[in-house]
């Protein structure tokens, strides 16, 4: 039986799950799009590989005293943390940053409105959970305001889009990873950062065997300034600060209620395409952004009610 992870002393927001899934997203956000900046000149699979081990040795001081107590656990529970690594950390984001070497980065972001969907099924069919009736409301209004994004509010455009190779590789390693968002509840009583610590660790080792293959292939890493400050960013933000944020997000609220603030990713990427690609903000932005908003606000509401024990 999972033991609940104990409160890392001195963090507030460590109890503020809703604030702690909006900076997750708009930290991934960053990622994508940063993925797509790099692509056709950092590997894929080698950017996931130093990503984690990076990280890894960057959090590795941290977690020291938690992982020497938490030994027996990771022990007990091996076979299971190296799922999780291997669906959460290995498969996912490798499979993202070659999707990203054939699609846009906005394309990216818009295909992971698709998330939430994922976990709900992966949760009914592995635990039989259901979405209430509010919580799928906030799910389809977020979903159609990411659609309005997409398709700049015309549906002529809407019905003519067509998904290349990219977002193929990108949907498949989505739902990987809303396999792992499901069955993160049943998550050894690590600390948070031993737990951490050990999933990217694994998942750093399922890696390497794919990252020499695409070094034998002459995928190389060029270590030049672009490269060193993509590779100082992913090892921090999207990879330490974003997955501690979200595990404790769905350990506070459940999978079902953290998967809605997903549709924020495509949110921020295009907020980020604005501000710093000098693209113009138009009218079905501001729709697709309130309408995402009201759906995560609508889930959200709905996932506390639920949980609201009966008076």
């Amino acid at each position: 039986m999972s033991v609940r992870p104990s409160r890392p002393s001195g963090i507030a927001l460590y109890d503020a799950p809703y604030l702690l899934l909006t900076v997750t997203a708009l930290l991934w956000a960053i990622n994508i799009v940063l993925g797509r900046f790099v692509a056709g000149h950092v590997p894929p699979v080698t950017l996931a590989f130093v990503r984690w081990t990076g990280a890894t040795l960057i959090l590795l001081p941290f977690a020291f005293s938690q992982l020497r107590r938490d030994l027996p656990l990771i022990r007990r529970h091996f076979w299971l943390l190296v799922l999780l690594a291997a669906t959460g950390i290995a498969c996912y984001n490798a499979m993202s940053y070659y999707g990203l070497q054939y699609t846009q980065a906005l394309n990216g972001l818009l295909v992971q409105s698709t998330a939430p969907l994922l976990v709900a099924l992966w949760t009914f069919f592995i635990f039989g959970e259901r979405l209430s009736l509010g919580q799928m409301a906030g799910i389809v209004t977020s979903l159609v305001g990411v659609l309005v994004i997409i398709s700049h509010g015309s549906l002529d455009t809407f019905l003519h889009l067509k998904p290349n190779i990219g977002d193929v590789w990108i949907i498949f390693a989505l739902f990987i990873y809303a396999f792992y968002a499901a069955i993160l509840r049943k998550r050894p009583g690590l600390g948070p950062l031993s737990f951490l610590v050990v999933i990217m660790a694994l998942g750093s080792v399922l890696l390497a065997p794919f990252a020499l293959w695409e070094a034998a292939l002459g995928h190389i890493l060029r270590f030049d300034r672009m490269t060193l400050g993509v590779l100082a960013y992913v090892m921090v933000g999207p990879s330490i600060f974003a997955y501690l944020f979200f595990n404790r997000g769905v350990e506070l609220v459940g999978a079902n209620a953290a998967a809605p603030f997903l549709h924020l990713m495509p949110v921020f990427g295009t907020a980020l395409a604005i501000v710093f690609l000098g693209e113009t903000m138009a009218w079905y932005h501001a729709a697709g952004y309130a309408l995402v908003i009201a759906g995560i606000a609508l889930a959200t509401l709905s996932a506390r009610a639920r949980a609201r024990p009966p008076a």
